[in-house]
């Protein structure tokens, strides 16, 4: 796994840090890292729609 640096504005991470709190992820980077993976699901998801194509390498 690969360290990524990056700025995210303030309330953005409070939101982050409640989900962390509330138990809905482990910490903030589980958090982002499925934030992340939604983002390149729903892509793919849109780019098989308009291709009709089917995808068979997910990460």
């Amino acid at each position: 796994m690969e360290r990524v640096t990056l700025r995210i504005p303030k309330q953005q991470i409070e939101e982050v840090e409640q989900m962390v709190e509330t138990g809905e992820f482990p910490n903030r980077s589980e958090a982002i890292r499925a934030a992340v993976r939604d983002m390149l699901n729903e892509q793919e998801e849109t780019a098989d729609q308009t291709t009709n194509k089917r995808s068979w390498a997910k990460v």
